[in-house]
């Protein structure tokens, strides 16, 4: 919301412009009062639907969602204010429209034109279900038909955009696995196998579900493990000051070790890198191991982070004499910002969705940047993490087809092709010789 207020105020000064947020916020018959002398309203999902009562006494001459993947479920109260409100004209804006399944289009097409696919099980039954199981190959075509003319897009290899953006260059860093992390990785596959074959529905998806993510924090870390095991949650970068996570070591993880040499690097050039982590606890322990490696503070963006010092921290990045490394939690970060001081960014452990993972990316890779790009994205060699890229690769057929990203799920793989992609490879763990002292 802030970086709304700002860039409006960059680029059209002349709106007036409200933030209707915080326990100030008018209500009511104030709330009308108030846009008496406004152009542009600014607000969250969470309010929209908190207040809409307040929303729909207005008779808007337009409604525009940004990141508006944020109403692709259209049973959650937010989807449904939004596609309820009364406006003149609409616009969403999203990097991702097809998260995960086809059907995340449906919502976002409905605010748009609603009746325009029809009934949520119409849509269902007549594009869904069939692009997903591959039944009626013509499904895709016939969607991509009708919601083309409705649908503008901008691409960054269009020569228009492309002739103001910066080289951007990226590279898989691939690491090993310590003895230790192996060790933990096996377990965690034979507690899989002893509970997959009599698992079913819900039960199965939980445990498939549960057991990667274990198996993400051991290529990451095995404190982050443990951690997760001991249930460790971050509240507050508080928690860190207090030394509730302390530094982890380098000699237990091979990712860990890659990725402080590359940092090292980085700074030792001057330059500055964004990291990305989808996990709070891991950022965590990144924040302090970077503190002790590059003897600075080093700010960590996260759900948890008040609004006012989100701003604060952004700023103080952003400023010429800011830290070198900015960490953020990929749902906290990965959209709505400009960090164009940084022209690196490393992705620590992967998001199963590359338009996602492009979206955080950007936060570098946008107008404004001057220099090249580069993006490191570490995969931990013979574990899950080398064969979901390369799942994440094949993913990218279905945002081609149609708008956005893939439809593509781990947990509803055959046991036989789940264990084959989460099989420990007798390459995962580098030679003595080879292993960082």
């Amino acid at each position: 919301m802030g970086n709304w207020l700002r860039e409006a105020q960059r680029f059209a000064p002349d709106l007036r412009c409200r933030l209707h947020h915080g326990n100030e916020r008018p209500r009511g018959a104030d709330f009308v009062r108030a846009l008496k002398d406004t152009d542009l309203v600014v607000t969250s999902y969470t309010l929209l639907y908190r207040d809409y009562a307040d929303f729909r006494r207005v008779a808007w001459s337009g409604v525009i969602l940004d990141e508006a993947q944020n109403i692709k479920n259209p049973a959650t109260l937010q989807s449904r204010a939004a596609r309820a409100l009364t406006s003149d004209f609409r616009l969403a804006l999203t990097g991702t429209p097809v998260e995960n399944q086809v059907g995340d289009l449906w919502a976002l097409m409905d605010f748009l034109n609603p009746g325009l696919l029809g009934t949520h099980a119409l849509f269902n039954k007549r594009f869904q279900r069939p692009i997903r199981t591959g039944v009626d190959t013509g499904a895709r075509a016939t969607l991509r038909e009708i919601t083309a003319p409705f649908i503008l897009r901008r691409l960054k290899r269009d020569p228009g955009i492309i002739a103001d953006l910066p080289e951007r260059v990226e590279n898989k860093v691939f690491c090993s696995l310590t003895p230790e992390q192996a060790a933990l990785y096996a377990a965690e596959l034979r507690r899989l196998d002893e509970g997959l074959d009599e698992a079913e529905g819900a039960a199965r998806r939980g445990l498939v579900l549960a057991t990667l993510t274990r198996l993400k924090q051991i290529c990451n870390h095995p404190m982050h493990y443990e951690g997760g095991i001991a249930g460790v949650r971050l509240e507050t970068t508080d928690a860190v000051a207090a030394g509730e996570l302390p530094a982890p070591e380098t000699s237990r993880s091979g990712k860990l070790a890659r990725f402080a040499g590359l940092i090292e690097e980085v700074v030792g050039n001057g330059e500055c890198a964004l990291v990305f982590t989808q996990y709070a606890v891991m950022g965590a322990l990144l924040q302090n191991h970077l503190r002790e490696l590059l003897g600075r503070e080093i700010p960590f963006l996260h759900g948890g982070v008040r609004r006012d010092a989100r701003t604060a921290m952004i700023a103080r990045f952003q400023s010429e004499d800011g830290p070198p490394v900015f960490i953020l939690s990929l749902k906290a970060g990965g959209t709505g910002l400009n960090l164009t001081r940084a022209n690196h960014v490393f992705h620590y452990d992967r998001w199963w969705n590359p338009a996602v993972e492009n979206q955080a990316t950007d936060r570098v890779h946008r107008i404004g940047q001057t220099r090249g790009v580069f993006v490191h994205k570490f995969i931990c060699t013979g574990t899950l993490e080398s064969r979901i890229d390369a799942l994440i690769e094949s993913k990218l057929t279905l945002a081609e087809d149609i708008v956005g990203s893939g439809e593509s799920w781990l947990a509803q793989l055959s046991n036989d092709r789940l264990r084959e992609v989460l099989a420990l490879s007798a390459d995962a763990v580098a030679p003595d010789e080879e292993r960082a002292p």
